[in-house]
């Protein structure tokens, strides 16, 4: 019941809350839809939901899903779509973009989405934002009908002021877009006989450099970073994060959370099988091969270059896979090394049992509930 009462108090507060069972810090995941071999992609986005309600019945903070675009084995090319089909399966779990690519949309476009969201699952709703395209410079020019790619990146923190004016539909008087309403939203509680909630997504700044800590430090929002594909980075990141940071009518203090590779299986040998197949699908994306997520058959069967075994090891030396306690032993690690004040685990592997086992195993490890306990 302490675990249930702590749940439904960390609900009034949409960035921090308290870990649950015998998790140092909370626990959340980070979803991609991933699309393997023989796998359809109404498929993957069936286990995406499976997904989040096994989220939400062992206590993990948070699901989001990530923007990524043209490739076959990714299914999150449209986060708000996919979250609204989440609130209709969940009723609790806070629901999130891992994140929308900011460049790639109209601040007023993402407001209007999210303000959407939000109505449908009030109080639940996490707004990650992120100013790199998602995938690669000619699609990104696609989704943007423009070739001038770096100004969309520069403009970032002009996008955001705007985004976070829309969401608050407080321009000042005389601006351009005094006059223009991100609906849902504010201005509904402000017209004749309008009733509009107090509640707005949260919003978050991700990264996988210093340029987004800083930020989100300066404007005292909370910080995901992307240890996940960029290890190396993630300490002097946090740093900056924490360095730079001013408290906000947001946050008094930092909160930033890591995302990371992780799988469990009975044992290693079988994770390693798993986490293969994820290591796979990477190769062939950084080598302009974007495909599905192969089989652990197919993975198990690739005749590895030298150049590709090198980075098969370097890939996951950064992920965290073993049985339960080996997963633990690492993420714990990570937890002590980074100083992260919550953990989103991603899980890039073949097939639907074993990613959802890889999430029970570890909700096991952390002692997480078992089962829903209504209020």
């Amino acid at each position: 019941m302490a675990d249930e009462q702590d749940r439904r108090d960390d609900q009034r507060d949409p960035i921090r809350a308290r870990p649950l069972g015998s998790a140092p810090v909370p626990l959340s995941v980070l979803d991609l839809a991933t699309v393997g071999s023989g796998v359809t992609a109404a498929e993957a986005l069936r286990t995406t939901t499976e997904l989040a309600r096994l989220a939400e019945r062992r206590g993990f903070q948070r699901f989001w899903v990530a923007e990524h675009h043209s490739m076959p084995g990714v299914a999150s090319s449209s986060p708000a779509v996919i979250l609204a089909h989440l609130a209709a399966h969940t009723e609790r779990i806070r629901l999130g973009s891992g994140g929308v690519m900011l460049p790639n949309h109209a601040p007023l476009v993402i407001a209007e989405q999210f303000g959407t969201l939000e109505a449908l699952a009030p109080g639940r709703v996490d707004l990650g934002l992120g100013r790199a395209p998602g995938t690669d410079g000619a699609t990104a020019a696609a989704l943007r009908r423009t070739e001038r790619l770096r100004e969309g990146a520069d403009d970032f923190p002009q996008q955001l002021a705007e985004l976070t004016r829309f969401l608050d539909d407080d321009f000042p008087d005389g601006h351009r877009y005094a006059r223009i309403h991100a609906v849902p939203g504010p201005v509904q509680g402000t017209v004749p006989g309008g009733v509009q909630s107090a509640d707005r997504p949260s919003v978050w700044l991700l990264g996988s450099s210093g340029f987004s800590a800083r930020l989100a430090g300066m404007l005292g929002l909370p910080f995901s970073f992307a240890h996940h594909f960029s290890a190396a980075n993630t300490v002097p990141a946090l740093d900056l994060y924490r360095e730079t940071f001013r408290p906000s009518a947001v946050l008094d203090k930092p909160y930033a959370s890591i995302g990371v590779s992780a799988f469990a299986a009975e044992d290693e040998k079988e994770a390693h099988r798993q986490v293969l197949t994820g290591a796979l699908a990477m190769i062939r994306l950084r080598t302009g091969r974007p495909g599905l997520v192969p089989t652990p058959e197919e993975a198990e069967g690739y005749e590895f270059n030298e150049i590709e075994r090198d980075f098969i090891n370097s890939w996951l030396a950064n992920v965290e896979y073993g049985s339960p306690d080996q997963v633990r032993e690492g993420l714990d690690g990570l937890i002590k090394r980074t100083g992260a004040d919550e953990v989103k685990i991603t899980a890039n592997a073949h097939g639907r049992a074993a990613r959802l086992r890889s999430y029970e195993l570890i909700a096991d490890a952390y002692d997480l509930p078992t089962a829903r306990t209504e209020a």
